[in-house]
């Protein structure tokens, strides 16, 4: 059992674990909207300067149509991309279970046929 002593010695592991998750669990972004401080805070591995790079290179290109896109960004790497798959959205796609890709193909293969 957690005496008061033992307690407040744990109170500081319980914060750092907190902490941790919420940097873990970050929330995704959306590549063709967010600014470059939300890319840069979404992003591990993705700094002010390629973040401002990810908005330069949507501003002359236009939205990106893929996340693959993402590697013709000077600085931005597959393996930098695929690092960050998860937290990266397009378009008008929405963070959790509703708004995945995935539940957007089933509501539209839920569509009957006209």
């Amino acid at each position: 059992m957690f005496t008061s002593s033992s307690f407040r010695k744990f109170i500081p592991t319980l914060a750092a674990m907190v902490l941790l998750t919420q940097l873990v669990y970050a929330e995704p972004v959306n590549i063709n909207t967010a600014d470059a401080t939300a890319l840069a805070k979404a992003l591990t591995g993705v700094g002010p300067a390629k973040a401002k790079a990810i908005v330069s290179y949507r501003e002359k290109n236009g939205p990106f149509k893929s996340v693959e896109q993402l590697a013709m960004v000077e600085g931005i790497s597959q393996k930098l991309i695929d690092k960050n798959r998860a937290d990266i959205r397009l378009g008008a796609e929405k963070s959790g279970p509703a708004g995945t890709p995935a539940a957007a193909e089933q509501k539209k293969a839920a569509k009957p046929a006209s």
